[in-house]
């Protein structure tokens, strides 16, 4: 009964996560070929020197695998594996401190470059890096490696 309460709160949360990355990627292309008057500008979703048309390649990319992983999670077909689990955890956990870090670099430091100043980027890297732990989560209680 345990394990059903958490594969189903896994889930759902990587659900969350999912609907959450997907709001800044139609949020960013709305302003572009919509623009909103309630979301920020264009260039606030932009974090990086990449051209528009392959960030949103390779954001579609991921919103792909993390839908994928996230209904085969729902659906039990993803065997749980301690040893990816571990390896998740460790790079999730990287993944996330350095982000935090470049928001907290951003907000503490009125000359940061650019870069750590990007809040919209920096929030949804937090938000896929959460997803990397919550996939970690999933692997590591439901080995029996």
């Amino acid at each position: 009964m345990q394990k059903n309460n958490s594969n189903t709160s896994t889930h759902t949360l990587l659900w969350v996560l999912c609907i959450l990355f997907s709001l800044r990627v139609i949020g960013q292309a709305l302003q572009l070929w919509l623009p909103q008057s309630f979301l920020p500008p264009f260039s606030a979703f932009q974090g990086s020197q990449l051209p528009y048309w392959s960030l949103l390649l390779s954001q579609l990319v991921i919103l792909a695998i993390m839908a994928c992983v996230s209904w085969r999670i729902q659906q039990r077909l993803l065997v749980p594996r301690r040893h990816l689990g571990n390896i998740l955890a460790w790079l999730g956990g990287v993944y996330m401190v350095t982000m935090l870090a470049r928001l907290a670099i951003g907000l503490a430091l009125p000359t940061a470059a650019p870069w750590f100043k990007a809040w919209i980027p920096g929030v949804f890297h937090v938000v896929l890096a959460a997803f990397v732990l919550t996939v970690s989560v999933y692997h590591r209680r439901g080995s029996h490696e």
